[in-house]
């Protein structure tokens, strides 16, 4: 194991341990970003998210400075069954007690215009916007060997 990926371990778990809560009703697990290469212009950021809380919330925004532009995306079937990613500037809701997916394949945070090549382990700044928690930052590995969209892992808020 490289030193570069021990420190970058150790900076995770320091992050991990240090993480704020959102009024304690938001929680951010198993986050992960990847672009298709290293020349890529655009990326995704994906995680589950938990809402403790007693009341409904909702994902309005993500913010990052690693892009020109970032926004909520989903995937939606066309009338000739093809599959097409689209803005959601509704965001996504985040009921009482349950949980929301940003998976591959559908939901997800997309980095549009990427300034410098996602790294494997680098880790990515986002500040994710709910309509009642507020702002979350949080600091999104980068893992471009991933293949499934399981999740389980990682908490931030």
């Amino acid at each position: 194991m490289s030193l570069k990926y021990k420190l970058l371990a150790a900076a995770a778990t320091l992050t991990l341990a240090t993480a704020a809560w959102a009024g304690e009703t938001i929680v951010v697990d198993d986050a992960y970003a990847r672009a298709s290469g290293a020349n890529a212009k655009a990326g995704a950021a994906f995680m589950m998210i938990r809402n403790t809380g007693a009341e409904d919330d909702r994902l309005v925004d993500a913010r990052s400075d690693v892009a020109a532009k970032v926004e909520l995306h989903t995937h939606k079937i066309n009338d000739q069954g093809v599959a097409q990613m689209m803005h959601v500037p509704e965001g996504f809701d985040i009921p009482a007690g349950g949980m929301h997916a940003l998976a591959r394949g559908g939901d997800h945070v997309m980095f549009m215009g990427i300034k410098a090549p996602f790294e494997q382990g680098a880790l990515v700044p986002v500040t994710l916007v709910f309509e009642k928690a507020g702002e979350i930052e949080v600091e999104i590995p980068v893992d471009l060997e991933r293949q499934d969209g399981g999740h389980g892992h990682m908490k931030k808020n």
